[in-house]
């Protein structure tokens, strides 16, 4: 396969900027928190840079070509505020711009309160970050943008002892941030935010996983799940995802398809209020209007948020896994209508069909719905079995792919993934094996383009193919008892080495023979060492 050198020479480039960055806070901030510092800074930049962009593409078509919104003074820019906020969601004062802060903070020079006091550097991003949450109040865009700093606490004691090694490390930080060759999202051959996201994740990955509580979804997955869904569609209605992360899966659906072809827009709900920042900040960096996206913080099984969003044309997740939940202990869920068709609840100690009976009920009657699932859902007994069992028997499983083992940091286990459908034409269920389909790199195995495109050809096809996947009828999966598990119905590609038992015969034979002979000539030897011996 051929390498694209540009994508990876801009890769490398952005790698060796964030790997400068931890360098110089080495030692002072952990990888989660570190990640968060990095990302608000990048966001903080890229929102001035979307801004400023903005303002001067409008007067250069006015024709004042030497125009720059960074340059103006703030009493001009105030009378440009409401129409800004109205447009673009948010307004930025040009004196609180990232470059002029940037600047400013490098020149080792200080800001003034009304008053005449000193301003320092953590307290005037601290005011800038207030600034631009509270320019959206009052607007439709207020939800989007409140509390997106909250996460980047100026003050903490993680960034320095005192305020001026604070100082110190925010003004690395920012000029560390403005040396990153960022681009424009549409100019850049990779996506810049997504990138610097996934090596952050990966490089602090052993911390970020216990403090974010999190599963990272792989880019290869993610492109999976969505082409997956998307198969024989150019556009779709809503994209939704229950348990969004920091949104990759969401915007994978926005790289695939494009933006336009996503009609009314992007729905997540994340539990994590950390992640949910990030996934609200993930959708501006990647030029997602606060009018197309709507992620909510809260528990989606408990207290979903999109009601009156429903149904989605488009469900893709990973949820976490086998994580606990209230189920049968709160009375009012087992007449949740997300829930109650299945006549069960899932188990308290494993929600991950609570997840896809959630999916399920939201999904749109020409719906597609792809969601990741730890394997042991699909054999459990239990309630498990008869939630399956009401799966099954209302035609609404489509497919079920196992995926290779070691895709996911957190677990070496071989994950899956249930395709689900309201409009299904057949009553069979197709299962593809897809464990081969991976090679590895690292510590890690990997899909390649090759390797997804053989998953999403047969899962187009739905043809049996050997060793590789198989249509079942519902009768047969009625006989293994509502058993989802793939190796149940596709046999494996015997692998070992194949023996000529003939050939092997013949050799042992052979070597037997050529044994006698070396016996034969050995005891000629000792007999002729003997008669020397007696003579």
């Amino acid at each position: 396969m051929a390498i694209d050198n540009k994508k990876e020479q801009e890769r490398e480039e952005l790698h060796r900027a964030i790997w400068a960055i931890a360098d110089e806070l080495r030692g002072a901030v952990d990888g989660w928190d570190f990640k968060n510092y990095v990302l608000g800074t990048m966001f903080y930049r890229y929102i001035s840079e979307n801004l400023t962009a903005y303002i001067n593409s409008g007067e250069e078509a006015a024709g004042n070509t030497d125009f720059d919104y960074a340059k103006m003074p703030d009493a001009d820019a105030e009378e440009a505020r409401e129409g800004l906020v109205e447009e673009k969601g948010f307004f930025i004062l040009p004196s609180e711009l990232f470059c002029n802060v940037r600047t400013k903070a490098d020149r080792g020079e200080i800001w003034k309160y009304s008053n005449g006091a000193d301003m320092l550097l953590n307290e005037k991003l601290e005011e800038v970050f207030r600034h631009i949450e509270e320019s959206a109040k009052g607007s439709i865009s207020e939800r989007s943008f409140a509390g997106l700093f909250d996460d980047f606490d100026v003050n903490s004691n993680k960034l320095g002892s005192t305020v001026n090694k604070r100082n110190e490390r925010l003004t690395k930080l920012l000029n560390g941030v403005a040396a990153m060759n960022l681009g424009s999202v549409k100019d850049h051959e990779i996506d810049t935010f997504g990138d610097a996201y996934e090596y952050l994740m990966t490089m602090y990955a052993s911390n970020a996983g216990k403090s974010g509580g999190e599963f990272f979804t792989p880019a290869d997955v993610s492109v999976l799940l969505t082409r997956l869904g998307t198969v024989g569609k150019t556009k779709i209605n809503k994209v939704y995802d229950p348990a969004c992360g920091s949104g990759s899966l969401l915007l994978k659906v926005e790289k695939i398809l494009g933006k336009d072809a996503v009609q009314t827009g992007f729905f997540g709900q994340e539990i994590n209020i950390t992640t949910y920042n990030l996934c609200r900040i993930n959708m501006f960096l990647h030029d997602i209007g606060f009018d197309k996206f709507d992620i909510e913080c809260e528990d989606t099984l408990i207290n979903p948020q999109h009601w009156d969003d429903e149904p989605f044309e488009l469900i893709v997740s990973n949820p976490p896994y086998s994580i606990k939940w209230a189920g049968d202990e709160n009375p009012l869920l087992i007449n949740d209508p997300r829930f109650s068709p299945a006549g069960v609840l899932a188990p308290k100690s494993k929600a991950d069909l609570a997840f896809i009976m959630h999916s399920l009920s939201w999904l749109a009657p020409n719906g597609t719905a792809a969601i990741v699932c730890f394997p042991g859902v699909m054999y459990r007994g239990g309630a498990e079995q008869k939630i399956r069992k009401y799966l099954v028997d209302n035609n609404f499983v489509d497919c079920i792919i196992q995926l290779p083992s070691n895709l996911f940091f957190g677990t070496s286990i071989a994950t899956c993934i249930m395709v689900m459908k309201r409009g299904k034409q057949d009553n069979r269920i197709l299962f593809i094996d897809a464990t081969n389909q991976c090679v590895k790199v690292t510590n890690n195995n990997k899909l390649l383009l090759e390797h997804i495109d053989t998953i999403v050809d047969a899962f187009s096809k739905r043809e049996d193919v050997e060793y590789l996947c198989r249509l079942v009828d519902y009768d047969e999966v009625k006989e293994q008892n509502y058993n989802l598990s793939v190796s149940t119905y596709v046999e494996p590609e015997d692998t070992r080495e194949k023996i000529d038992i003939v050939k092997l015969n013949a050799e042992i034979k052979e070597i037997v023979a050529r044994e006698q002979v070396l016996r034969n000539e050995i005891d000629k030897i000792i007999l002729e060492i003997e008669g020397g011996q007696d003579a």
